[in-house]
């Protein structure tokens, strides 16, 4: 889960949350003489049971979890003495990464959880700050206030479980086909977060993590029964295990190009998988498709190749002669990392590879800007269709 669904979900989760952008006087770029998030006094309650009263100063103790990946010890304090009459979050400790210049227009969000525990949240990309403020309805003009998390909050959502028991129960075959199990997961998925809006690339990550999910509770309810009792011979063993292990790999594959499949179409992108071009070979994705590839005046600066495999460390070899009109080949795949010089040895074939954008850092430095996300590669297309 993305630091922006776990900040949305936490502010459905719980009763009191505030969000605001990180202005310079919060990180002390101004020259002020107070540095921390200033909090306005219409959201007092975020942080105090009562209100602060001019001619005092009042503070409390609190942890507050960031990023759902470490915790300060912090304070929030009220200044009511002399001519101040604010509210601020100090103390973060040596090395708090985001009260600086560079973190200025981000958005901050947080959510009480209990009196002394809070969860904290900085929104760094304008996508995530859109989606964030989507989800809650409220517009850019309206943040440094608290957020009415009632409207992202569904009270008759089902859970994903209740959902696969449904859905498991009314089965009348064995196991599923891949494309229904992929149909599914993301109707399920759409489901349970009905207002959260994605990027492509959190969003197939999501859609992939849920099918596995349903996949295994389909696994489990078949299976359960069969693997508790002991096995009459090791052949019989070994036939359950490649039965479960076979049907595994072929599922990961396949569901691979159907969520992608679903990713274009949303997109509204123009393509066709599995087209049959030279010595019949098969690439997974043409756009804009088999028509446009094989008419001759058709510009093939306009044609896009797109291979799916969910590793390519030795396999991306695979897709070199499968369009020979496209002169370089995107490849999408979920393996995060690969060597510098199999890195080399794919640029060197032309091969460019596509992977969701949470895993561009996994990859060696140099080429990290050479690698699309999905959502770049959808945009490269969608600009010559």
């Amino acid at each position: 889960m993305s630091v922006l669904e776990k900040a949305i979900k936490d502010c459905t989760t719980y009763d009191l949350a505030f969000c605001k952008f990180i202005s310079a006087n919060d990180a002390g770029a101004t020259g002020a003489h107070q540095s921390g998030f200033y909090i306005p006094k219409n959201s007092w309650t975020i942080l105090f049971d009562s209100v602060g009263i001019k001619g005092s100063n009042k503070e409390k103790l609190v942890k507050i979890r960031w990023q759902d990946d470490f915790e300060t010890d912090s304070r929030f304090i009220y200044y009511g003495q002399g001519t101040r009459n604010e509210y601020r979050i100090t103390r973060f400790g040596r090395g708090f990464p985001y009260l600086n210049q560079n973190h200025v227009g981000d958005l901050f969000v947080l959510i009480k959880v209990s009196d002394e525990y809070y969860r904290g949240y900085i929104l760094e990309t304008d996508e995530d700050i859109e989606h964030f403020l989507a989800a809650f309805g409220i517009s850019s003009n309206q943040t440094n206030d608290l957020i009415n998390t009632s409207l992202g909050r569904s009270e008759t959502l089902p859970t994903l479980e209740e959902l696969f028991k449904q859905y498991i129960a009314g089965l009348t075959v064995d196991f599923p086909e891949t494309a229904q199990i992929s149909a599914k997961a993301r109707e399920f998925y759409q489901t349970i977060n009905p207002r959260l809006i994605v990027s492509p690339d959190n969003l197939i990550l999501n859609w992939l993590n849920t099918e596995f999910s349903l996949f295994k509770a389909i696994e489990l309810d078949r299976y359960e029964k069969r693997i508790s009792t002991p096995f009459a011979s090791v052949d019989e063993l070994v036939e359950c295990a490649n039965t479960l292990l076979n049907r595994r790999k072929s599922r990961a594959g396949k569901s691979l190009e159907h969520h992608l499949s679903e990713m274009f179409k949303i997109n509204m992108l123009n393509f066709e998988s599995q087209v049959i071009t030279e010595d019949n070979k098969k690439p997974d994705f043409i756009f804009p498709g088999g028509e446009q590839y094989h008419n001759k005046v058709f510009n093939k600066e306009n044609l896009f190749f797109l291979g799916a495999k969910t590793t390519c460390k030795d396999r991306w070899r695979q897709i070199l002669n499968e369009a020979d009109r496209i002169e370089y080949k995107h490849l999408f795949t979920l393996q995060q990392g690969i060597s510098e010089n199999q890195l080399v040895e794919m640029y060197k074939h032309k091969v460019v590879l596509v992977v969701p954008s949470l895993y561009i850092r996994s990859f060696p430095a140099s080429f990290r800007d050479k690698i699309l996300s999905l959502e770049n590669f959808i945009l490269r297309v969608k600009n010559k269709q």
